[in-house]
C-alpha cells in the first residue's frame, strides 16, 4: 500500500469512527459509530428541549470479559459486550424549565429505546452531560451531515462476488452495499487465508430505519452463506442507516 493510499484508510477509519457490536457473540454483525450516532442524533432532534452535543460510543467496561464473536471481526472491531453512550447536551433555562434532572431522564430514555430497538446494539449505560443552557426553544445550530459516500461498482454476472451481491440485496432492508471500511469497490470481502477454518465473508451495506438493523444482517448472513457452495462463514458491517 502506497503512503497515500494509507492515508486514504486512515482518513477513511476516523471518519466511521468506531466499529460496534451489533447484537450477541453469535451474531456476526457489526456497525459503525458513525452510522449509530447518525440515527441518535435523528432521534434526539425529536426531545424538546434539548441540543445534542459530541456523543461517542464505547464498551461499557474495557477491562471486563467479553466472548470471542463467533466469526472473524471487521478490522479493528470492538468485542461483542454491552456499550456506553456518552453525550454533551444543551438545556432549556427559565421559569417554565423542567429540572435538567428530568430532562436528561427523557433524553436517555429516548437515546436506549433507538440504540436497542431501532439498531440492535446492547446499551447499557447513557452518561449525560449538560454543558450549556439556553432560554428559548430554538434549536443550537449544528453541522449539517455528511452525506453518505456513494455505492461501489458492483459485480455483475455469475461469479461468486455477483451471488453475494445479489444474495444481500435481496434481503428487505438492505438498501444498498457501501464499501466504506473497504474502501470503494471492496462491499464484499472473501478471506481464504489459511488460519481460518473455513472460507469467510464480509459485507458492507446500507439499511433502511424500516427494520431493526440487526435483523437485517442476521438475515443477510443467512442469504450469503447459503448462496455459495461451501456454505461459508458471514459477518456484516452496517456502515449507513438511512
Amino acid at each position: 500500500m502506497t503512503a497515500d493510499n494509507w492515508t486514504k484508510a486512515v482518513r477513511r477509519q476516523l471518519g466511521l469512527g468506531r466499529v460496534l457490536p451489533l447484537g450477541g457473540a453469535g451474531d456476526g454483525a457489526w456497525i459503525t459509530e458513525s452510522a449509530t450516532e447518525a440515527v441518535l442524533r435523528r432521534t434526539a432532534a425529536s426531545v424538546r428541549g434539548i441540543g445534542l452535543g459530541p456523543l461517542r460510543i464505547s464498551l461499557a467496561d474495557p477491562e471486563g470479559p467479553y466472548d470471542d464473536p463467533g466469526v472473524p471481526p471487521p478490522p479493528s472491531a470492538l468485542p461483542p459486550g454491552p456499550l456506553r453512550i456518552t453525550a454533551d447536551f444543551t438545556a432549556l433555562a427559565g421559569p417554565a424549565a423542567e429540572p435538567f434532572p428530568a430532562t436528561a431522564t427523557r433524553l436517555r430514555t429516548a437515546l436506549t429505546a433507538s440504540a436497542t430497538e431501532r439498531l440492535g446494539l446492547l446499551v447499557t449505560e447513557v452518561d449525560l452531560r449538560v454543558t450549556d443552557l439556553r432560554e428559548d426553544e430554538e434549536e443550537p445550530p449544528g453541522a449539517a451531515p455528511e452525506p453518505p459516500p456513494a455505492g461501489p461498482s458492483l459485480p455483475t454476472g455469475d461469479d461468486e462476488e455477483s451471488r453475494v451481491l445479489a444474495a444481500a440485496v435481496s434481503v428487505p432492508g438492505v438498501i444498498r452495499l457501501t464499501g466504506a471500511l473497504g474502501g470503494p469497490g471492496r462491499a464484499i470481502h472473501i478471506d481464504t487465508g489459511p488460519a481460518l477454518p473455513r472460507r469467510h465473508v464480509r459485507v458492507e451495506l446500507a439499511v433502511t430505519e424500516g427494520r431493526r438493523a440487526l435483523d437485517v444482517a442476521r438475515e443477510v448472513r443467512t442469504a450469503v452463506s447459503a448462496a455459495l457452495p461451501d456454505h461459508p462463514s458471514v459477518a456484516v458491517l452496517v456502515t449507513d442507516v438511512e
